[in-house]
């Protein structure tokens, strides 16, 4: 139990950070890439708006020689055809991404056309990576795209109605950005992951101390268990003994046999709390052996057969031959026993009891099927839990409600698992799975 606690503690603790850092990591990617989409739409309305003042900035000069030609002295050195608009602009910052490099900076290249599509001019001056040629594919973007923004192959584009019938596409350079985002991705994601595995083994080590209140207060109550166990068995031995002597001296009498059925009860309970607390340790006192365990099956079923049949109920097996398990055979035998002597304290009147084993892709598979009155689905998964009887399917009974517990803390000890279900109406079903060990 201690395993499983300390288990499942690791297992919530790394799923709140894993989610919170997949959270975190999510949370600033997104930003940083609306921010950076922001930007580029923002320096392309300026581009729309504003074309004069990116013209010829940055990119490929007008008066740049050809192959073969004489390079001017300076060719970058382009004069700007109106300095006094170009000095009223403010690129302190108030405008977002801008500052009085940008004009300079941007690379980008712009389409005009007209309503049938087709191209009016081009300007390629602020970009050396598109050619003249290659301006088809971004063209039919843009009309495919219509008036706003879009992306492309590296540009984020804008496309606006530049006159009457006349659209013009603005294709700005993401290139830079978008790789920035992309080493923001990279850097966040092994970031988070080395934060992860920091953690993980942060937790390992500390969560023996997180649950050590807790393994303290489950020995105490394991220690109080197996005391108080040992500490009763002698008085109700001793009642025991006494009530036989005092039936052999005064003969039968009711009183004397109630007493007797509540110590034998008393007996029965306290042995069922030994055993669950042995089941609890954290390795199981186990007797591993290779058994024929369709015979042993077969063999606790047919035990159960004629107390069955004493109160009108049918008794099927469909036993799979031939099955060789390894495991505890004592417990296995005691698992079956549990769920046949809880069919038959809780079958309906006139109902079948149905057992089958066969093998499974884990291991192998127990199932009982009963009819049950007043069956309510909703509680079945507390079937296991400890001492919980259900007033409605379970008030025909006499037990103490450890059997199912005890049967599911075998399983478990198996590696496997037992659970109930119903395939019917008032119809409840067992089923365990005993994985080889």
């Amino acid at each position: 139990m201690i395993k499983k606690l300390r288990k499942k503690f690791i297992r919530i603790a790394m799923l709140s950070v894993v989610l919170v850092m997949a959270l975190l990591t999510g949370i600033l990617n997104a930003g940083n890439y609306i921010s950076v989409n922001s930007d580029l739409k923002t320096t392309l309305v300026m581009i729309s708006e504003n074309p004069d003042l990116f013209q010829r900035r940055g990119g490929r000069p007008l008066d740049a020689p050809k192959d073969g030609e004489f390079m001017p002295e300076d060719p970058w050195d382009v004069p700007f055809d109106d300095r006094e608009k170009r000095e009223d602009w403010d690129f302190s910052g108030e405008r977002g991404p801008f500052n009085k490099e940008t004009p300079y900076s941007v690379r980008f290249f712009t389409l005009s056309y007209d309503e049938n599509g087709a191209l009016l001019k081009t300007n390629l001056d602020n970009i050396v990576s598109v050619e003249a040629g290659d301006t088809e594919s971004f063209l039919t973007a843009a009309q495919k795209k219509g008036e706003g923004f879009g992306f492309l192959n590296g540009y984020k584009y804008y496309v606006y109605r530049s006159g009457e019938g006349e659209y013009t596409a603005v294709f700005l350079s993401a290139f830079n950005e978008m790789r920035s985002c992309r080493k923001v991705l990279l850097v966040s994601v092994l970031a988070s992951c080395a934060c992860i595995l920091l953690v993980y083994a942060l937790v390992v080590l500390l969560s023996r101390k997180a649950i050590d209140p807790v393994v303290r207060s489950a020995e105490k109550q394991k220690q109080f268990i197996t005391d108080a166990s040992h500490e009763l068995k002698t008085p109700l031995t001793v009642i025991n003994t006494s009530l036989s002597v005092l039936e052999m001296e005064v003969g039968e009498q009711k009183w004397i046999d109630k007493a007797k059925g509540q110590t034998e009860k008393m007996s029965e309970l306290v042995n069922s709390l030994v055993t669950l607390s042995r089941m609890d340790e954290e390795e199981p006192p186990m007797k591993l052996s290779d058994m024929d365990i369709s015979n042993a099956v077969r063999e606790t079923v047919e035990s159960f057969r004629e107390t069955a049949e004493q109160k009108g109920y049918m008794l099927e097996a469909d036993i799979e031959e031939g099955l060789v398990y390894r495991g505890d055979e004592y417990m296995v035998r005691q698992l079956v026993s549990i769920l046949a002597e809880n069919a038959v304290k809780y079958t309906a009147p006139g109902g079948t009891i149905r057992f089958s084993l066969s093998k499974d892709k884990k291991g192998i598979k127990i199932t009982e099927t009963n009819p049950c009155e007043g069956l309510n689905t909703e509680e079945l998964g507390d079937l296991f839990d400890r001492f919980y009887r259900s007033d409605k399917a379970r008030t025909s009974g006499n037990g103490f409600g450890v059997g199912l517990s005890i049967a599911k803390a075998i399983a478990e000890a198996h590696k496997g698992d037992i659970w109930a279900e119903s395939p019917g109406k008032d119809v409840i079903e067992f089923t365990a799975v005993l994985k080889q060990l």
